[in-house]
C-alpha cells in the first residue's frame, strides 16, 4: 500500500521523464532529417551535448559557428539572452562535458515504444534513428503549441551541427564555455 506522498512521487517522475522523451524524441527526429547527420543522431556523447544546446539555447550561439542568436527558430526571449543558465532542467558536469544520468531510461523507453531505434553508429557507437511511428509523432508534436517552440530550437541545432562529431562539439562546449565548464564532476551547470 503507497502513501499519498510516494503517488504524489511517482506521478511527478513520470511527467519528468515524459517531458525529457518528449525533448529528445524532438531532437533525434530534427537531426536524423538535417542533412549532413546521414539519418540519425550518431553516438550518447552527440546526443548530450547537442541537448545540452537545447536545453541551454541562448549558449547556442556561442558554441556553434553556423547559428545566430537572431535565428528565428531558436525563439529566444530577452530573458533567457540575459541569464542563459537559468533553465528549466539543468544538466551536470560530467567527465567528458554536460550530462544528464536519465539517458538510458529516456532512451530505453523511446525505442521500447517504438519511437527511436538503434542504428549503427561510426567507430561501434550507438546511433539513434526515428523509427516511422516516431517521426509521425515529432511532426504532430512540432505543430502544437506545446512543443513547437523546442522542435524549431531543435532543428536549428541540428542544422548548425550538420557534419560535427560529438566530441567536436564537446571540445567546442569547453572551448567557448570554459568558464562554465570549469566546475567540479557533478555539479550542477547554472
Amino acid at each position: 500500500m503507497s502513501t499519498i506522498y510516494e503517488d504524489l512521487e511517482l506521478a511527478l517522475l513520470r511527467d519528468d521523464l515524459a517531458y525529457h522523451q518528449a525533448r529528445v524524441l524532438l531532437l533525434v527526429n530534427a537531426v536524423s532529417k538535417a542533412p549532413g547527420h546521414a539519418r540519425k543522431l550518431d553516438g550518447l556523447t552527440k546526443l548530450a551535448k547537442l541537448d545540452f544546446l537545447l536545453r541551454y539555447p541562448a549558449l547556442a550561439p556561442l558554441v556553434l559557428e553556423q547559428l545566430s542568436e537572431s535565428d528565428s527558430r531558436l525563439n529566444l526571449s530577452q530573458a533567457e539572452v540575459a541569464a542563459p543558465t537559468d533553465v528549466e532542467a539543468p544538466m551536470v558536469r560530467y567527465k567528458y562535458g554536460p550530462w544528464d544520468d536519465r539517458y538510458y531510461a529516456i532512451i530505453g523507453a523511446l525505442v521500447g515504444r517504438g519511437l527511436l531505434k538503434y542504428a549503427k553508429g561510426r567507430k561501434g557507437s550507438v546511433a539513434l534513428a526515428t523509427t516511422k511511428e516516431g517521426r509521425q509523432l515529432a511532426e504532430a508534436m512540432a505543430h502544437s503549441s506545446d512543443w513547437g517552440i523546442l522542435a524549431q530550437r531543435s532543428e536549428a541545432i541540428a542544422d548548425a551541427s550538420s557534419g560535427m562529431t560529438g566530441n567536436a562539439i564537446k571540445d567546442l562546449i569547453y572551448d567557448k564555455l570554459a568558464n562554465l565548464m570549469d566546475r567540479p564532476h557533478r555539479q550542477v551547470i547554472q
